[in-house]
């Protein structure tokens, strides 16, 4: 099912449409596991199943509060050994679906948080 995402201010850093194959952001359209923050563009993101702590290293490097990891079709929440870069960073983090993680990044965003994404397209 197809999700689409309509808000009454966007930016290019908005996810403004999302299936399990792609998401679109800022018009353009990624069918490949992405990394994206409040203040930095999509960028192609080794995310895969399982989740790696080399893979979850990319959202310590994110400026941001809180990074939220979409894990696809199915929430699959990850060994608590490979969040360790995010712990060891202090980073905030929230594990769901990739659908509700685009969700609410789009919330936090729009709240002015400083958010990152993790998302994997299955």
């Amino acid at each position: 099912m197809a999700l689409q995402f309509n808000r009454e201010s966007t930016t290019d850093f908005t996810i403004t449409a999302y299936d399990a194959v792609s998401v679109g952001i800022g018009g353009i359209t990624f069918n490949e596991s992405i990394s994206l923050s409040h203040s930095v563009s999509a960028q192609a993101w080794p995310g895969t199943h399982p989740l790696t702590s080399d893979a979850l290293a990319r959202g310590a490097e994110i400026d941001a509060d809180i990074v939220i990891i979409g894990t696809g079709q199915k929430h699959v929440f990850p060994k608590p050994e490979t969040l360790r870069p995010l712990i060891d960073a202090r980073i905030g983090f929230e594990v769901m679906t990739s659908s509700a993680a685009c969700r609410t990044y789009n919330v936090l965003l729009a709240e002015g948080r400083r958010v990152g994404l993790l998302l994997v397209i299955d």
